[in-house]
């Protein structure tokens, strides 16, 4: 117990240091919002898959869908490191960059808004991200509470009021660079972490392969394949459909998600973009595919330990495995995880709330703003934003997978079709913008009362369907002023000049 408490106050000296130090790069809105858009790859990199992985992702995705799945579950991983990294940054990474610097914008309904001139997708832009991204925050809470509890024995109110409290300590001293260096730290911890668990865990039953003999002896309970023995070591598992479902929500979803995007807006440069993909998808497999491969042997633990009331509580899956680690061990475990969920906190109330100040309390309900008022109600507002979503935590209302499904499903259901369309077509048009905000959020509230599918499912749909809806709208509605479009594009039409370094002589070339 001491040297478990011992780390966790040397992580958590080590975290409010930063902030410190990160305050003069925090002194205007540019630099609070974005690191004055001069963050390096590396940074850049660790910020984006520390904001990716958290709690929900280990102790959360990793033990139900392991659980469910068996190892096929490790494909989760892999799409997010694939699709949810790679491409993303492939896709996603320069485009954005380059335009959102050149329309001045700082977060995404910024962005929407000047991309389409249009003030009331900005203002909806804004509502839409900081309603869906409370039941993001509060299962991440909920997922570290857990472990929290599992190690320390602590109430788990006081870990979530803790927890609220560190974060928010340090965001609100040193804003998007005191949440970068610290998000830097807590991936390398990440990163040493989730190995030294895989390998206590799976030692623990008898090493890999008596590990995987005794998960193969297994018959599924899962209606596809029932009474199927094997299934939970097969190349798809034991419910390809729903997996695959799973796969796309995880990783197509961080291409909408205004936490992730803006990552994009902060890095260095353009030459930077290259560095930070390697970094970010490498980032990914490991940890990504670390703790789906891990909760792949859920199955091997003793149900006993992790029903209540004749239900298995997924959320415990995880916890159960890890209790019966070292102490020192679950030491780090406990920091692995802190690391992971306190790098999630922070960008989510940093996107909220620079979100809510700045695109719909600026120039909305209060006009010529100074940056000096700006910084102050962001930070508020940072408060704001944590304490409801500790009050949402503290009796969440369902699982963790559930919860982020939902937070997931309406945000990159609604933004990810006219981000996308927005950077590469300049055919898409304001009422299609409309048309996918519509049929995200509307695909994913009305899944929650009418339960047509399950809020993994609900959310991969609402995503697919915005790439659909979007063009389709698009097409048959009128289309921005032709100046407004050729403004937004310019920014990809600057010429490079570049110096000949060997010149053949016309005679040679002609040869």
């Amino acid at each position: 117990m001491i040297a478990k408490i011992i780390l966790l106050l040397l992580f958590f000296s080590v975290m409010i240091a930063v902030g410190v130090y990160s305050r003069k790069a925090a002194s205007d809105v540019n630099g609070f919002v974005l690191g004055g858009r001069k963050v390096g790859p590396w940074l850049t990199a660790f910020a984006y898959g520390t904001s990716y992985f958290s709690a929900v992702v280990f102790v959360g995705y990793a033990g139900q869908f392991g659980y469910k799945y068996g190892l096929s579950s490790t494909w989760i991983g892999l799409g997010n490191a694939i699709i949810g990294s790679l491409l993303a940054w492939v896709v996603l990474g320069r485009r954005t960059r380059v335009m959102s610097k050149h329309l001045d914008s700082a977060t995404m309904p910024d962005f929407l808004g000047k991309r389409y001139h249009s003030k009331a997708i900005r203002i909806v832009a804004a509502l839409i991200s900081f309603i869906f991204l409370i039941p993001y925050t509060a299962s991440v809470y909920n997922g570290l509470s857990r472990l929290f509890g599992m190690a320390f024995n602590i109430p788990y109110v006081v870990c979530v009021a803790l927890m609220a409290v560190l974060t928010g300590v340090y965001v609100i001293l040193g804003g998007y660079m005191a949440t970068a260096i610290n998000d830097f730290i807590q991936g390398i911890i990440m990163l040493f972490g989730i190995c030294a668990v895989i390998v206590s865990v799976i030692n623990n039953n008898g090493g890999f392969f008596e590990a995987y003999k005794n998960l193969s002896l297994l018959e599924s309970d899962v209606a596809v394949t029932e009474g199927l023995r094997g299934a939970y070591v097969s190349f798809f598992g034991t419910d390809p459909v729903n997996l695959l479902g799973v796969v796309i929500l995880t990783s197509l979803g961080t291409w909408g998600l205004p936490q992730m995007v803006q990552k994009f807006y902060a890095i260095k440069d353009e030459r930077s973009i290259k560095t930070g993909t390697i970094i970010s998808t490498f980032f990914a497999v490991i940890v990504a595919g670390g703790c789906y491969f891990l909760g792949g042997f859920a199955r091997l633990t003793d149900v006993n330990e992790i029903t209540v009331d004749g239900k298995i509580v997924y959320d415990a899956i995880i916890p159960n495995m890890l209790s019966k680690l070292p102490d020192m061990l679950i030491g780090i475990v406990v920091v692995l995880v802190l690391s992971a969920s306190m790098s999630t906190l922070s960008s989510l109330v940093l996107t909220s709330s620079s979100t809510l100040t700045l695109d719909l309390i600026k120039d909305n309900m209060v006009k010529n703003m100074t940056e000096k008022k700006q910084l102050f109600i962001m930070r508020i507002f940072i408060v704001v934003f944590i304490a409801i979503s500790v009050i949402l935590a503290v009796n969440p209302p369902t699982f963790i997978a559930q919860l982020m499904g939902i937070s997931w499903g309406a945000l990159a259901g609604a933004f990810l079709a006219p981000l996308l369309y927005g950077l590469y077509w300049k055919g898409t048009t304001r009422l299609g913008v409309w048309a996918g905000f519509i049929s995200g959020v509307g695909i994913t509230v009305l899944n929650m009362y009418l339960k047509f599918a399950n809020p993994i499912n609900a959310g991969a749909i609402a995503m697919v369907a915005g790439l659909v809806v979007v063009p389709v709208v698009s097409l048959i509605t009128p289309k921005l002023d032709k100046g407004e479009i050729d403004f937004s594009f310019s920014c990809y039409e600057k010429k490079k000049v570049i110096e000949e370094k060997i010149a053949l002589p016309d005679d040679v070339v002609e040869q």
